[in-house]
């Protein structure tokens, strides 16, 4: 009887191989035929389960990674046991699948399996035996089928896992490359039939579902335990759907992306995805080898959000998406919120969670006591690749803060920092806008260089950048096949100077990513403000477009106004939930109210922008022009220099010298000045003193700092060879370095130079109309009216006994900054004792006082 049982089963397999091998898909009427239903005979449960009992299979140690041969053919084989201990199957019919496709239930002792085995036999289909209560086939039904191998299915849950049905349990899986699954639950060991294509499935006798269970999953040479993926319920609450539908998450990253979890008791990573115009997604990556057929996401609701709970994988895995698009063709996609990514050119996200312990509580403190428009802020602009090429996040973090310090900088301003395919773009061109650059290490290493910087009583600012993104076909570009996060008229989306696709800022989703992107560094990294890059490109639809290219707004406007709404949510976000944070805008044009709180309405009709500071194009583009003209020349420009006061407060200014000044062809700061080296220098230190004693707070781009006279190059840096002692010329640069250091060590300590910035009392003019002598000179003053004088003579003659007006309150001037100090490599034309001041009238003040100025130079003084 054994020896018969055994040929038929082998012939039963081997039909069943042919069958497989000649005919992949399998209609429902074919996987019917192939899942015998559960045959539960009135009061006879123990024999049921003891003629379908399946031989205990010996657990194998699980891998870190399924082993999955690409080579093996998905369904070509039907499911076989680990192990063979019990005597063979029942003997299945000749025109019937093997007994295998019978529900397997629990094991049972051996003897008990060897007596029952032989009675019960297979039902047939078309002719269910007395006492049969059902006849139901477990198989994932044809429509179910060819949507789940297409990458189409909406719901894979409904289907895979394990769900309750009126004959018991049904369980079904989806493993492609699999020999065989079985399902292991506490006493319970059940094979799933091989259904084909990498379909497994089996009906249970069961009551109800298990609480937990595992697959034990064959593949050629190797076996997999694990969790089953479609048992889960959801991993993100209804209110996290609510409010992504809403575009109002402000902490969107906690909802998307990649997250490691325990969910319900077991450890492993949640991956959502926003992607609307998707027909279905799917899961690639390191954990299944880069084929996401077997791993499909679900659609939650009409949120457009794609969810899927992967148990027992965490950091470190590589993944993206799979993203079936509405024609039916497929995309692999990075994830839009990864935390961290691999290493360009390589383009995957990477799973990630942090374990850093910040130690920067005294700094995050102290932070918001005072507003950045009213306190000293003085800014070191700098590009980390660049700064020490080859340096890591935590290198630097050894390097950087000692150095900015010893400058005496308030704050550095990193140039884009988050993740970026172009190093040419110097970070300007963002792919992964909630990751920094793994060119430098990873998340946990870039929060170690800001908690450095913090800890050493240096601000960080970056720059941020959510006016467009590169057209990149592994990212954002027609995510999900259809513009997305661009806009959906070409003409809007196309940004006309750089290529790449400006964000639909009237989409609230989009808006939401963006703003809670603000957000997510502020918080999550600790920086201490953002630097929004090419704000005028977002504010006017007709920015760099010829009349025809564009289409005015409902008003008949040139104003973007979605992107003015989206600015002015942005930052009345970031300034509510991150007090001591400011936010500062590169705007080059004239838009009222940049800085002006967003409930307030300007005379064009729209409330502020709601930004804190913003940096002063003009006054840069004009005291530039000026300072590149010969001396002799200057009095024909006297106005550049001195135009800017009349809108200096205006706004919240920034007075920047960035690294935009000093590439392309426009030379390095030093290398704009006029004359001979030495003048050049002398220009350089002069104007230095000019800009910091300015209503507006500093910015100075690295190199600039010790007059480097070559462009910035993204390639190789600074060159700090030529502050080598051993470099003839050293001491010149050295001395351009000192005196950089003075500045901002006389800045912070004067608060005539900072506390009212932003306030017209602040300032006075002494002479702003001695063009024939090329001279400026001005008053600052501080909230109790004490003040500084800053004279600027850009002419390269000693000016002796140069009488300037003077409050008559006081008595006697000490000079406290002179840049042609020979210290600095000037002539050290200087005035080492107190000037006392004169009775006598002059430029409409009671009393002057005469004093010598040296070439080339700026002097500030103080009351003595």
């Amino acid at each position: 009887m054994a020896k018969t049982a055994v040929s038929k089963k082998t012939a039963a397999k081997k039909t069943a191989t042919k069958k497989a091998a000649t005919k992949k898909a399998v209609t429902k009427k074919a996987a019917a035929k192939k899942a015998v239903g559960v045959v539960r005979t009135s009061g006879e449960p123990e024999k049921t389960a003891a003629a379908s009992a399946v031989p205990p299979v010996e657990k194998a140690a699980v891998p870190a990674q399924p082993a999955v041969p690409p080579q093996s053919s998905a369904g070509a084989q039907p499911a076989v046991p680990a192990q063979q201990t019990t005597a063979p199957a029942p003997p299945a019919s000749p025109t019937e699948p093997p007994v295998s496709a019978q529900p397997s239930v629990p094991a049972q002792p051996l003897a008990a399996t060897t007596e029952s085995a032989t009675p019960a036999q297979p039902a047939a289909d078309t002719q269910p035996a007395t006492g049969i209560q059902s006849a139901f086939s477990p198989a994932v039904d044809g429509g179910d089928r060819e949507r789940l191998l297409a990458g189409m299915h909406h719901e894979p849950h409904a289907v895979l896992g394990a769900h309750p049905v009126a004959e018991g349990v049904v369980f079904r899986a989806f493993r492609p490359f699999a020999l065989g699954v079985t399902v292991v639950a506490g006493s319970l060991r059940a094979e799933l039939h091989d259904d084909g294509e990498g379909f497994f499935s089996g009906l249970l006798p069961l009551r109800d579902v298990p609480e937990a269970y595992r697959l034990l999953i064959t593949y050629e040479g190797n076996t997999q335990e694990t969790e089953d993926a479609y048992r889960f319920l959801p991993a993100v609450g209804e209110l996290d759907l609510h409010l992504v539908n809403e575009g109002r998450h402000e902490e969107l990253w906690q909802a998307l992306g990649a997250r490691p979890m325990t969910h319900q008791g077991v450890t492993g990573t949640r991956f959502t995805v926003w992607a609307p115009n998707a027909r279905g997604v799917r899961l690639a990556g390191t954990f299944n080898y880069w084929d996401g057929t077997g791993y499909p996401m679900r659609a939650l609701g009409s949120s457009g959000v794609w969810e899927l709970f992967v148990p027992e994988i965490g950091e470190g895995e590589l993944y993206k998406f799979e993203i079936t698009r509405p024609d039916g063709t497929r995309t692999l996609r990075a994830d839009p919120l990864a935390r961290r990514t691999e290493v360009p050119p390589n383009t995957s996200s990477v799973v990630h969670t942090s374990h850093y312990e910040w130690g920067d509580e005294e700094w995050m403190t102290r932070r918001a006591e005072v507003p950045a428009h009213e306190a000293a802020f003085s800014v070191y602009e700098v590009h980390l690749p660049s700064w020490r090429p080859g340096l890591t996040y935590r290198q630097l973090a050894e390097q950087l803060p000692a150095y900015v310090r010893d400058l005496g900088f308030t704050h550095v301003e990193l140039l884009p920092i988050a993740e970026h395919p172009f190093g040419g773009s110097w970070g300007y061109q963002v792919t992964g806008f909630y990751a920094p650059t793994a060119r430098l290490g990873d998340p946990d290493d870039f929060k170690y260089l800001v908690d450095s910087l913090h800890r050493a009583g240096i601000g960080v600012l970056m720059d941020w950048v959510p006016a467009h993104f590169p057209r990149d076909d592994w990212a954002l570009a027609e995510f999900d096949g259809r513009p997305l996060y661009e806009h959906q008229d070409p003409a809007r989306a196309a940004h006309p100077d750089w290529g790449t696709l400006e964000f639909d800022y009237g989409r609230r989703e989009v808006r939401n990513f963006l703003v809670a992107n603000a957000l997510f560094w502020c918080e999550e990294y600790h920086i201490d403000g953002l630097r929004v890059d090419a704000v005028a490109s977002m504010l006017y639809l007709d920015y760099s477009r010829e009349p025809g290219q564009w289409t005015p707004n409902e008003h008949g406007g040139r104003e973007n106004l979605d992107a003015v709404s989206f600015l002015q949510e942005m930052n009345a976000t970031v300034y509510r939930r991150v007090p001591g944070v400011v936010t500062i805008a590169e705007e080059s044009t004239a838009w009222d109210g940049v800085t002006r709180a967003t409930h307030h309405v300007g005379p064009g009709g729209f409330g502020g922008l709601g930004f804190g500071l913003k940096w002063n194009m003009g006054w840069m583009h004009d005291s530039l022009g000026y300072m590149t003209k010969e001396p002799v020349h200057r009095k024909h420009h006297h106005n550049e220099m001195t135009f800017s006061m009349v809108y200096a407060y205006s706004e919240n200014y920034v007075l920047p010298i960035s690294h935009d000044e000093v590439v392309h062809g426009k030379r390095s700061l030093v290398s704009k000045m006029p004359g001979d080296w030495w003048q050049q220098r002398a220009n350089h230190r002069a104007y230095l003193g000019f800009m910091w004693a300015h209503p507006g707070k500093q910015l100075l781009f690295m190199g600039q700092e010790f007059a480097q006279g070559a462009e910035w190059s993204e390639a190789h840096g600074p060159d700090w060879w030529l502050l080598d002692p051993a470099y003839g010329a050293e001491a010149d640069h050295r001395g351009v370095r000192d005196l950089v250091r003075d500045l901002n060590a006389v800045y912070r300590d004067t608060p005539a130079l900072w506390q009212r910035d932003t306030d017209p009392s602040g300032f006075s003019w002494i002479t702003g109309d001695a063009a024939e002598d090329n001279v400026l000179a001005f008053l600052r003053l501080d909230a109790d009216g004490t003040p500084l004088l800053a004279v600027s003579n850009f002419s390269p003659v000693i000016r002796r006994d140069y009488r300037l007006g003077v409050p008559d309150d006081v008595p006697a001037w000490r000079e406290v900054l002179n840049t042609d100090a020979a210290s600095y490599g000037g002539s050290d034309v200087t005035t080492p004792h107190p000037v006392k001041s004169e009775p006598t009238p002059w430029h409409a003040r009671g009393a002057s006082v005469r004093i010598t100025l040296p070439p080339l130079a700026t002097v500030w003084l103080r009351p003595a």
